[in-house]
């Protein structure tokens, strides 16, 4: 991803709430298949992380994403943007050139 796709998808995350939470459970099974649903239908989400979650954030958020086929595009505070192409066929794709 270049550093101008990643501006952009940021640009978009700014104005969207996390549709979830890490906690101290970790990442578990039921998380990640609704973050997948989510990322099927949006392209792009924001993940809250939460202060009792063990490890760093920016290593929570990269494995979430590795974990959800995603590219974690950037990691604020304790908030992670995750982006993947959906592959619905009737779905208006974000844009990235």
């Amino acid at each position: 991803m270049t550093s101008k796709q990643r501006s952009k998808l940021k640009s978009i995350a700014a104005n969207i709430d996390p549709v979830g939470q890490v906690g101290k459970d970790g990442i578990g099974e039921n998380m990640l298949k609704s973050f997948s649903d989510c990322l099927e239908a949006r392209e792009l989400i924001k993940v809250h992380i939460l202060e009792n979650a063990d490890g760093d954030p920016k290593e929570i958020g990269r494995e979430l994403a590795a974990r959800l086929g995603g590219e974690c595009v950037i990691v604020i505070g304790r908030k992670a943007v995750i982006y993947r192409r959906s592959s619905r066929k009737d779905f208006k794709h974000i844009q990235l050139d």
